[in-house]
């Protein structure tokens, strides 16, 4: 993955461990801003393995301002059986609200589209809420495509924790 510079200080660079803790903290951000269920209190713990095996499972990328973490964006590798390929399915972008329309949305989306050429996916897909207008704006003017579909979950019993 490649790192992305603007001013001395800012970057858009793959998350370390010592991330961890910050990006457990935009984790809530976020999910509250999707008015989604709180994190887990251990979700720094649990993203460790996810991120740092080899392979990853998961790859996240962080948008870091003078030594502070303001977003971030995550990704996994995801294979379509109608095109017999791999994607990468981006699960996360965020951006804290007081550092929205710098470009950092933009970085971090670009950011992902070179880890997906990086790894050989044919394209990056994700879901917004149909409520985010600013999103929607956002991805639209990136030149995304909107799919019409309806995410569903169906819990599974002793299956671990649900996602929201």
């Amino acid at each position: 993955m490649l790192t992305a510079s603007g001013r001395a200080g800012d970057a858009v660079r793959p998350a370390t461990a010592a991330d961890l803790p910050a990006l457990a903290g935009l984790c809530a951000a976020h999910a509250e801003f999707e008015r989604a269920e709180p994190i887990p209190d251990d979700l720094a713990v649990r993203l460790e393995p996810a991120l740092f095996s080899v392979p990853p499972r998961l790859w996240c990328l962080v948008a870091e301002r003078g030594g502070e973490l303001i977003g971030y964006a995550s990704c996994s590798l995801e294979f379509s059986t109608w095109h017999a390929s791999e994607y990468l399915h981006m699960d996360c972008l965020f951006v804290s609200e007081q550092h929205r329309g710098e470009g950092w949305g933009s970085r971090l989306l670009d950011a992902v589209a070179r880890t997906a050429a990086s790894l050989g996916a044919a394209e990056v897909q994700w879901q917004t809420p149909d409520w985010n207008a600013d999103a929607i704006r956002f991805y639209d003017r990136a030149g995304a495509r909107a799919l019409a579909k309806r995410r569903y979950s169906l819990p599974v019993p002793g299956g671990g924790v649900p996602v929201p």
